[in-house]
């Protein structure tokens, strides 16, 4: 707990967008952070890799393959998780050329001395507008599978998996969890993707944030639900009961996966993106947007990380978001 202080309250603000509980694909949890870098008067990623490995914190998540930020975290025995940016995936789709390009330019010269665990193909691809409309699921499906071909062809598929964030709008409904469902636009790209993740043995990313149903509907939802208080259970038609919205988000991801007949199979969970707001945007009037109640939350899903015999499904990962 006094990590998480000393993450939330002393780092430059860098750190303040993204912390994340993350296990890398591995049982145990741990504590890390996501390094983005849009920001005025940011830290060298030579002091963010000298700061990190100060603490207890060996596991970091970047947003791209930036050079400078891969040659920083060598031979630290950090692991790092890098992305393909959305712009980049319909090239990396064409053929498998273009992904071994990418993998050979971007990520190949900085391993073995930086350890790069997994590679995150687009972000929130299949629920991006592309300003004429979304992002094509195809290109989504085909650059992960030519991407985890490369790696396979170098020898390198055990050491990386390939996997892709989701946002909760992937679902056609996530209440009930038990009866939720993918949109049905986005089953046959889901049913390809899951399959992939199933086979590679790479976990399903999701960005589960309580907080954007509070701000949607604050007169209908209970606060504490969405603050992982211990709030008046919510029921599910089929027995359930859920102390907070994040458990009940999450089951209804594993509702969905398992309605495309994936319930036999070993998929593990990632939550990628989670956390609450200390302040929101000027004149928007989000009075839930505070200091104490991003406290609250952020504390509470440390624990709730933490605490194996609480939750109602199995998780691989936890990512915590400071906007």
């Amino acid at each position: 707990m006094a990590l998480i202080c000393l993450l939330s309250g002393s780092l430059p603000l860098l750190f303040l967008h993204q912390l994340l509980l993350f296990s890398a694909f591995r049982p145990v949890s741990g504590v890390g952070i996501n390094y983005g870098t849009l920001g005025n008067n940011l830290p060298s990623p030579r002091k963010v890799a000298q700061l990190l490995q100060s603490t207890l914190l060996d596991k970091v998540k970047i947003y791209d393959t930036n050079p400078e930020i891969l040659e920083a975290f060598s031979n630290t025995a950090i692991d790092l998780t890098v992305a393909v940016e959305n712009h980049h995936v319909a090239n990396i789709s064409a053929d498998v050329s273009a992904a071994d390009e990418w993998l050979a330019t971007r990520v190949i010269p900085f391993i073995p001395a930086t350890s790069i665990v997994a590679i995150c193909v687009g972000n929130e691809y299949l629920t991006t507008n592309s300003g004429d409309g979304h992002l094509d699921p195809n290109a989504l499906v085909h650059a992960m599978q030519n991407l985890h071909s490369v790696l396979v062809t170098r020898g390198l598929d055990r050491i990386i998996k390939v996997t892709t964030p989701h946002s909760m709008a992937v679902l056609a409904s996530s209440f009930p969890p038990s009866a939720s469902t993918f949109a049905p636009n986005l089953v046959e790209p889901m049913n390809s993707i899951i399959g992939f993740l199933a086979d590679t043995g790479a976990p399903f990313m999701i960005n589960a944030y309580p907080y954007f149903a509070y701000r949607e509907n604050p007169t209908a939802v209970d606060l504490e639900y969405t603050l992982l208080g211990n709030a008046t259970g919510v029921h599910d038609p089929k027995g359930y009961i859920y102390n907070n919205m994040l458990d009940a988000q999450i089951d209804a991801i594993r509702s969905a996966i398992n309605a495309l007949g994936f319930g036999n199979r070993t998929i593990e969970i990632t939550v990628s993106e989670s956390g609450w707001p200390s302040k929101g945007a000027p004149g928007d009037g989000d009075g839930a947007a505070t200091p104490d109640n991003a406290k609250k939350y952020n504390t509470r899903l440390i624990e709730r990380a933490q605490s194996n015999d609480s939750f109602l499904i199995s998780f691989s990962s936890w990512f915590l978001f400071f906007p």
